[in-house]
């Protein structure tokens, strides 16, 4: 089924297939997309298509484009039922695929959520890393006791408590470079981090 705005007026929403690759919206009489709408501009706005997405954009209108309520300055991509105003007129797109959802892009994993001390132990064992020399090894237990002024037993623990969060099983070959790896993919250190 092909996409289509729902326009909805005083008699209730009016249907419009999105035919062809453009369609400007507006007051005016050339706007393939009429509205009925004072507050609206002659040309108010387009809406695109990209492959099997629709992008709305403001054509410099003088009451701005919103959608879900918030203003857009440039190329907006629309989601299924995302609510538009144009002046005061309300815009419902309806994407018309059944698996919208399926094209959603999904997060990636937040990191987990760390102590001020297992944070120091995962900044210290990153931070030859920094070198930028190639198969550099993530500091040593010794070196990082040394650096934060603890034991090698409590620079362990938290390790062990590290790898459990980061969900790094113990049969993983070189666990400390997994976990190195996993804490700056998933933005748990930074190489602002590792700055001195």
């Amino acid at each position: 089924m092909p996409a289509y705005i729902e326009v909805w007026g005083a008699p209730g929403p009016e249907l419009h297939t999105l035919d062809g690759d453009r369609v400007s919206v507006g007051k005016g009489p050339s706007a393939d997309l009429c509205v009925r709408d004072r507050t609206a501009s002659r040309l108010h706005a387009a809406l695109e298509r990209f492959g099997d997405a629709w992008c709305i954009r403001d054509l410099g209108s003088r009451n701005g484009t919103f959608v879900n309520g918030s203003r857009i300055w440039g190329e907006h991509r629309l989601a299924d039922r995302d609510e538009v105003r144009i002046g005061a007129t309300r815009l419902v797109f309806r994407s018309g695929a059944a698996r919208d959802e399926q094209t959603a892009t999904e997060g990636a994993p937040a990191a987990p959520e760390l102590t001020r001390r297992e944070r120091e132990v995962l900044v210290a064992l990153c931070r030859p890393l920094l070198s930028g020399d190639l198969f550099t090894e993530p500091a040593a237990t010794k070196e990082i006791a040394e650096a934060l002024f603890v034991t090698d037993a409590a620079v362990k623990q938290h390790l062990a408590n590290l790898f459990e969060k980061f969900a790094i099983p113990p049969e993983v070959e070189r666990r400390r470079m997994r976990l190195a790896n996993e804490a700056l993919r998933l933005g748990a250190v930074t190489v602002a981090d590792l700055r001195p």
